[in-house]
């Protein structure tokens, strides 16, 4: 086992991390990174992003990094694990940060303390990094092509939550109604009344509760 990737430990129960087959239901790469993780503070919390690899798997299955540069920064994180590890550290951060903010949206509540400031923190060390190249249309976003810096897989994620904060439309923002889920997303639906991450899963697991408990209902009547 490469040593990068024993970053966070396992708990014996946990099931095998799904960073590269996740839903990627939330219609913004940062609110799909927020959604790494789900159950947060309640004994179903699942931790997909356990290691600085997975962090690289999640990445490419989003499509915000190629398989050239995954394999690359996995060598690079094979020989500086420690580098890797901390840069895991600053992605969980960053993570949490996003979904503070956007459950935090989503309820109409303050945002988080400190939560913008992790932001600000990685958007200005991934900006540092942004370039712009000619496209068919015009012109679109890259980044430097020195040597990929570890860090390489939060810049696009950064970008993607400032541009959902200063684009408007907030009210969009919304927390799936799932027991023990937790997902954000962005409700593109033309009413506006999406309630869950995937209908074929929580929506579909809240029928099943509804149901169970009018029967229970019912048979206690």
């Amino acid at each position: 086992m490469q040593r990068h990737r024993e970053a966070l430990p396992k708990r014996e129960d946990e099931p095998p991390s799904r960073a590269g087959s996740l839903a990627l239901i939330a219609g913004a790469p940062c609110l799909d990174f927020a959604n790494t993780s789900s159950g947060r503070g309640s004994p179903h919390h699942l931790e997909h992003l356990r290691s600085y690899e997975l962090l690289l798997v999640w990445g490419e299955h989003a499509g915000l990094l190629s398989a050239p540069l995954h394999r690359t920064l996995s060598a690079r994180a094979e020989a500086e694990p420690a580098a890797a590890a901390r840069v895991l550290q600053r992605g969980l951060a960053l993570r949490e940060a996003i979904h503070g903010i956007a459950s935090a949206l989503a309820h109409h509540e303050p945002l988080p303390a400190d939560a913008l400031a992790i932001l600000n923190r990685e958007l200005s060390r991934a900006m540092g990094q942004a370039r712009l190249h000619a496209a068919e249309s015009g012109f679109a976003w890259d980044w430097s092509e020195s040597e990929p810096a570890l860090d390489r897989p939060l810049w696009p994620i950064a970008r993607s939550a400032a541009e959902l904060l200063a684009g408007g439309g907030l009210d969009r923002v919304k927390q799936c109604g799932g027991q023990h889920c937790g997902w954000v997303f962005l409700d593109l639906t033309k009413n506006g009344r999406r309630r869950w991450c995937e209908m074929e899963v929580c929506g579909s697991r809240a029928k099943v509760r509804r149901y169970r408990e009018r029967q229970r209902q019912a048979g206690a009547a």
